[in-house]
């Protein structure tokens, strides 16, 4: 088996292998050398060293747009988190229709973005209308349109994560400490949650990412509107390539410069989640 196993895995393995080289890394190098030139096509790509960078931090539109998406980040990671988990918790006991439940809070995560921002505005505007007031009046109720689209669409995809820790948390650990004397609250707080920091890990890597990476609902929800105030770094890079003449190699370089927090930020919280689990 092992010797059938080496013998075709390059046929097995050379295709993906070169698929991603094309899609990903081909195109990832392209578009790092691509930061460093001034260009309308790769074709007239004229190199001007870190000009497009030292203009990033002159465009107050970014700096907005990426303290806007950290706050953003922040409350939907805890909420996103905390709101699944509970959710989670209350689906595996045992009640009549739990997987019916668990199939309507996972749903919302099927329906694609630019659709789902459509929904919700068309939602959020009706309700806003009552009170003289739009999605786009002020960034404040931009910013909470965003926070609840997010919200609907990923509970129930992270819910479905924190329930498969849930489930194998062991059940002869909860009887001991039943016996023990815990209530409730310690066996959740001293069994349950360091038993899933496996899953708590995931879902706090997959919201947090999810958060800065978010466009489509934010492309169809508000459009940035009023002003860019609520624009997040994704559709700010979109706008600063496609609607900004001459500003393709800053928005080249502002999708590094967004590559490179994302990924540190991903790689730092994976590092302290982590570490959580070792200890437990």
């Amino acid at each position: 088996m092992d010797k059938a196993i080496k013998r075709y895995f390059p046929v097995f393995m050379l295709p993906t292998l070169l698929a991603f080289v094309i899609g990903f890394i081909a195109p990832f190098i392209l578009g790092v050398y691509l930061s460093f030139c001034k260009f309308t096509t790769i074709n007239d790509a004229t190199f001007v060293g870190l000009s497009n960078f030292a203009k990033i931090f002159e465009d107050a539109t970014f700096g907005h747009a990426l303290w806007f998406t950290a706050l953003f980040t922040v409350v939907t990671v805890a909420l996103i988190n905390v709101l699944a988990f509970a959710v989670a918790m209350a689906l595996t006991r045992k009640i009549q229709g739990a997987n019916l439940y668990r199939t309507v809070f996972f749903m919302p995560n099927l329906i694609g973005g630019i659709v789902l921002g459509y929904i919700w505005q068309l939602l959020l505007n009706g309700i806003l209308a009552h009170f003289e007031r739009t999605l786009t009046y002020s960034s404040v109720y931009g910013f909470w349109g965003l926070v609840i689209l997010l919200l609907w669409q990923q509970i129930g995809y992270m819910m479905v994560i924190y329930i498969a820790g849930i489930q194998n948390v062991p059940g002869e650990l909860m009887e001991a400490a039943k016996i023990d004397g815990a209530t409730s609250a310690q066996c959740l707080r001293h069994v349950t949650i360091p038993m899933i920091m496996p899953s708590v890990t995931i879902c706090t890597f997959l919201t947090l990412t999810n958060g800065f990476k978010m466009f489509d609902q934010n492309l169809a929800l508000t459009n940035g509107a009023p002003s860019d105030m609520s624009e997040m770094l994704a559709l700010n890079i979109f706008n600063t390539f496609y609607s900004r003449s001459g500003y393709e190699g800053v928005g080249q370089a502002k999708a590094v410069v967004f590559f490179l927090l994302v990924a540190a930020i991903a790689l730092i919280q994976t590092k302290i989640t982590s570490s959580k689990e070792v200890q437990q």
